[in-house]
């Protein structure tokens, strides 16, 4: 059974933020890994580097940047909704509009870096 809320598009917003935050959270410990062979084993460090030459890596680390694009937009949305709009129980244009921004900013920054990295 399909719960009404959960076919909205700010809904679907709301999951893309949770989901962005999870992809974050499951990168930042590889991510602190590959920092640390910088400290410890220079030649792991070196193969590692080379690895991120791959065209497949380039294109998680788009992913990558999206994700984080996607979860600072959408947590800069939530702080202007809270702070700034107008307090109510439902989502009016405003919201919808601001979410579709969130999206364009964020596959806008992700884009830019995959330019460079490519």
């Amino acid at each position: 059974m399909i719960r009404p809320h959960r076919t909205h598009r700010l809904w679907l917003a709301f999951m893309l933020h949770r989901l962005s935050g999870l992809g974050l959270v499951l990168f930042l410990p590889i991510h602190f890994w590959l920092l640390s062979l910088a400290m410890t084993d220079q030649a792991a460090m070196a193969n590692a580097l080379k690895f991120t030459e791959h065209p497949l890596v380039k294109i998680a680390e788009f992913g990558l940047v999206f994700l984080l694009a996607v979860h600072l937009f959408g947590g800069v949305r939530l702080l202007v909704l809270e702070w700034v709009a107008p307090s109510s129980d439902r989502w009016t244009d405003v919201h919808k509009t601001l979410a579709a921004v969130v999206i364009a900013l964020a596959f806008g920054v992700a884009g830019l870096f995959l330019l460079r990295a490519i």
